[in-house]
């Protein structure tokens, strides 16, 4: 699994943006490393590149580090401190240009299911599309949905396995709900897609938080789960047990 530093100016900014992410996945045995290198002390606003380079080695992952940075100096501090790592820890090592709270969010469920660091960053990357989407920028939409691209989709197989959901949760498929779909899924040796058959959206990959969330699936709407491989009835009898609980939304 992949570990995640985190670079702000602000120690309350990111010890915020990490308890945010963390509750996205509730089971800490599924966390990823999460190392803070925020503010020159707890109420000073600033970026130390020593620091930066101490969280990193206490990330430090065979599946590599992803930095996520705030703006400004974190960039140029984060950059810095690869100069002082061990180079076969810095070649482990890439710095994120994801948007800073939507971007760790989504690294932080990715990294759970133990993807690779290009999922995790690619994930990272099209973290803005679903505020696009809400927001109607339609521009934004287009370049993140590109970003997120991903090998897969087309017409399903005759051997796939399909399963209907009626969200019943309050706020629908949203984020935290969304997460633990991903976490349910990424259990499985199984590929999973969702359909939104309410408003036509999808199908999108179930192990992507992100493109889960493009689907606008609102409380009373149908998702249309597909799946196929060797898990494919395990991993559909798994989401109907979370949909029971309603995706575990309190």
């Amino acid at each position: 699994m992949i570990g995640i530093v985190v670079v702000s100016h602000s120690r309350a900014l990111a010890d915020a943006a990490v308890a945010l992410a963390r509750e996205m996945v509730p089971d800490p045995s599924k966390q990823p490393t999460i190392s803070v290198a925020a503010g020159l002390d707890e109420t000073t606003f600033g970026t130390d590149a020593t620091a930066v380079s101490a969280a990193i080695e206490e990330a430090d992952s065979p599946d590599g580090v992803l930095v996520m940075m705030d703006l400004g100096s974190a960039v140029l501090s984060a950059d810095m401190a690869k100069e002082f790592l061990d180079p076969d820890v810095a070649e482990r090592v890439r710095l994120s240009s994801a948007p800073f709270v939507e971007g760790l969010l989504a690294a932080v469920v990715t990294a759970s299911t133990g993807a690779s660091m290009d999922s995790v960053v690619r994930e990272a990357d099209a973290a803005l599309l679903p505020k696009a989407q809400q927001v109607g920028d339609d521009e934004g939409s287009a370049e993140s949905a590109e970003a997120a691209a991903a090998p897969g989709g087309g017409e399903p197989d005759d051997d796939a396995k399909r399963l209907d959901v009626t969200l019943a949760n309050e706020h629908g498929l949203h984020a935290r709900p969304g997460a633990r779909l991903v976490s349910v899924v990424g259990d499985f040796d199984a590929e999973v897609t969702a359909e939104n058959t309410a408003n036509g959206r999808g199908p999108v990959d179930a192990d992507s938080v992100i493109m889960l969330a493009t689907l606008g699936a609102e409380s009373g709407h149908t998702v249309r789960f597909v799946a196929t491989g060797p898990d494919a009835d395990a991993a559909l009898q798994a989401i109907s047990d979370l949909a029971a609980r309603n995706f575990d939304d309190d």
